[in-house]
């Protein structure tokens, strides 16, 4: 029998009446759930007064809970401190870059490198553990909650200072590493080093960037600390986690913290309507399936952990999902190797700075439609369980690096409107709408055996990485690169002779100048017998061992190579060095690849293998409905639905609909 797919969210019973939360129970068996997280908002409660903890509600939910089947994910709720916490430890409250020093009436009010608050969230911890580590609910470790939280304090800047020693060693390596010669900050005693506070003008880039990369690992250490408190009480039988949170706030290196969970867990709030969220949907899915591919031990463990029932944060408005939109969001994750859906949260609040977020049960209660969609996602899990730890098949993968991100969020760029989540994401959305499954990559490990691999805009790039890149291609990859790639290296200083720098050898061209363009400017770009329009970006390229694939046409580089192919070994290498529209990126990849014209959006196919068999998630985009053929997905002739429960044979899939093809894989 096969692990079931773990189906809830985030549950405070904590702000309701015994009355209501016996209400919940009901709800939930009659929705299916079998997971809730509880207690990430709840030091106060657990902890009134330093010292003195309170545990009698919260044995009360988890009795109840486990009593009728339901299992917790029990969290340390070390993401907000409670009201004396900062009054005894005002050190420990976080500084603003410009000084300020925040204080207590929010979320996420700490400073993850004070003493205090990494002493009082262990200790937390550990009674937590105490109670609760043999609990028959018990089914996970839920530790803080979304980690992000800046702080530039005095304790900040002691613990950068030390791992800036274990990072660079002496002042030496580090002034030559952040190029302090430049503006006169040569540093001459460690203490002169403090973190990138407010400042004239523009900031030191590798300063800035080494200061993310030691919040990643502070507040990866300040993880660690409250893991090893709960394995050290419970032992090693319950796995832990965290959610990991998305956006340029979040100072977080997913690849690296993978290596320490026992299953990523990702939030995931598109912000987009319609297609633009089912892009954005899958983005995030593939996204932590790879981060996945980290975690010690067999297959790549990962949990959408929280996600908006009913409704889409646009950013404007708080929009509700078109009918049927909660079911598919959650099964693009299902398709990509999430272990179920979660949300936040179960009820929605009546009070409080979030009390108009969604929940599985919203303010006008169970008879609502977003319930009667969370029950009926809660019936289709079960049935779709068995391809749970079957292997997700990629046809093509994307490099993806935050600390890429990271850097080319800098002001000193050459163009304001460069934006490396928008360069990565369309070339995703490009290949999702292809029909193609996509493997994110960063190219510091061996690189996935797929016949196509892009890079866009890996701006810091490594020699390993670089060597790595090539014997992809050598080996028979079609790999395609486009501009702001390989620029610098790790430490961020720019590479001389030309750009893409460490690249240059294996594309065969080098950049001489680049030529940024202004809101509004265009030039051509042709590409066969096609011409595209160029945005925002173009470059002076010469050729140095490559072939013209496309040149520019209008502007200051007319004529010029736009698009160049080299032969490497048994693959080719492709430089793109020109921001292309969604549709000119699309042809420009087919050609690559050689796949002809990429097909219009419709259909999005996941499939998924093991010894058993195969699996076929498919979802219809479309408002018309779509014919299935279980042969053009390489299934058997006695494929099944898992869904429908019906014969894919002969198949009809309704607009906005679903369905999981059961059956056993045939040769093509």
């Amino acid at each position: 029998m096969s692990s079931p797919l773990w189906f809830g969210g985030d549950y405070n019973p904590e702000q309701w009446p015994e009355e209501v939360q016996a209400e919940d129970v009901e709800l939930m068996r009659r929705a299916g759930v079998n997971l809730v997280t509880v207690g990430v908002f709840s030091w106060s409660l657990l902890e009134p007064r330093e010292g003195e903890y309170r545990f009698d509600w919260l044995d009360r939910v988890m009795d109840r809970l486990g009593d009728h089947g339901i299992g917790v994910a029990l969290a340390t709720p070390t993401a907000s401190p409670p009201p004396w916490f900062g009054l005894a430890y005002p050190d420990a409250m976080p500084v603003t870059a410009d000084g300020t020093r925040l204080t207590h009436g929010s979320r996420d009010t700490y400073d993850v490198c004070a003493p205090a608050y990494r002493e009082a969230s262990v200790r937390i911890a550990r009674a937590l553990a105490e109670r609760y580590a043999g609990h028959p609910a018990l089914r996970m470790w839920h530790v803080h909650n979304e980690y992000g939280t800046w702080s530039h304090s005095e304790h900040t800047a002691a613990a950068f200072r030390s791992w800036l020693r274990g990072r660079h060693g002496g002042l030496d390596r580090l002034n030559a590493a952040w190029t302090t010669a430049f503006w006169s900050q040569h540093y001459s005693e460690w203490e002169q080093v403090q973190p990138p506070r407010a400042t004239q003008y523009l900031p030191n880039p590798a300063h800035v960037l080494d200061f993310r990369r030691f919040l990643s690992d502070a507040m990866l250490d300040h993880f660690l600390s409250q893991r090893d408190a709960l394995r050290e009480v419970g032992g090693h039988g319950v796995p832990i986690t965290t959610n990991l949170a998305f956006g340029d706030w979040v100072p977080v290196d997913p690849w690296r913290w993978a290596e320490h969970l026992d299953l990523v867990a990702v939030d995931d709030y598109p912000d987009r309507t319609g297609q633009g969220g089912a892009e954005q949907t899958a983005f995030a899915a593939d996204l932590a399936r790879s981060w996945a591919d980290r975690v010690p031990g067999p297959g790549r463990p990962w949990l959408l952990m929280e996600q908006a029932a009913g409704v889409t944060y646009t950013g404007e408005v708080t929009r509700p999902k078109a009918s049927g939109e909660t079911v598919r969001h959650s099964l693009a994750h299902v398709a990509r190797g999430s272990r179920g859906a979660m949300f936040f949260q179960w009820r929605a609040s009546r009070g409080g700075a979030e009390q108009w977020h969604s929940g599985m049960v919203p303010h006008a209660g169970p008879d609502s439609r977003v319930f009667r969609e969370v029950c009926e996602l809660g019936s289709v899990l079960p049935r779709v369980a068995e391809a749970r730890d079957a292997d997700v098949v990629a046809d093509a993968a994307v490099t993806w690096d935050p600390e890429c991100w990271w850097a080319l969020g800098s002001p000193s760029l050459p163009a304001r409107g460069v934006d490396y989540l928008e360069s990565v994401r369309q070339v995703h959305r490009v290949l999702w709408r292809s029909g193609r499954t996509v493997d994110m990559v960063r190219p510091d490990r061996d690189l996935p055996r797929v016949p196509l691999l892009v890079v866009p805009a890996l701006y810091l790039l490594s020699d390993g990485a670089a060597e790595r890149l090539a014997r992809y291609t050598e080996d028979g990859g079609t790999l395609v690169v486009t501009f702001l790639s390989g620029l610098a290296d790790p430490d961020g200083t720019v590479r001389t002779g030309g750009y893409p720098g460490a690249l240059r050898d294996l594309l065969g061209v080098w950049v001489e100048e680049m030529y940024p363009m202004f809101p509004g400017e265009s030039v051509g770009l042709d590409l066969g017998s096609v011409r595209e329009e160029v945005t925002m970006w173009s470059e002076h390229v010469h050729l140095a061992g490559a072939e013209a694939v496309a040149h520019y046409a209008g502007g200051p580089l007319d004529g010029l190579p736009a698009v160049t192919r080299r032969r490497h070994g048994a693959g080719e290498a492709w430089y793109l060095s020109a921001r292309l529209s969604d549709r000119g990126l699309a042809r420009l990849l087919a050609e690559a690849a050689g796949t002809g014209p990429f097909p219009e959006p419709g259909l999005d196919v996941v499939r998924r293998v093991d010894r058993n068999g195969a699996w076929v998630f498919v979802t219809n985009h479309d408002n018309r409905p779509r014919p299935i053929d279980p042969a053009r997905f390489g299934l058997d002739a006695g494929a099944r639905d898992l869904v429908s429960g019906a014969s894919a044979q002969g198949m009809t899939l309704p607009g906005g609909g679903v369905a999981v093809l059961r059956g056993h894989p045939v040769d093509n």
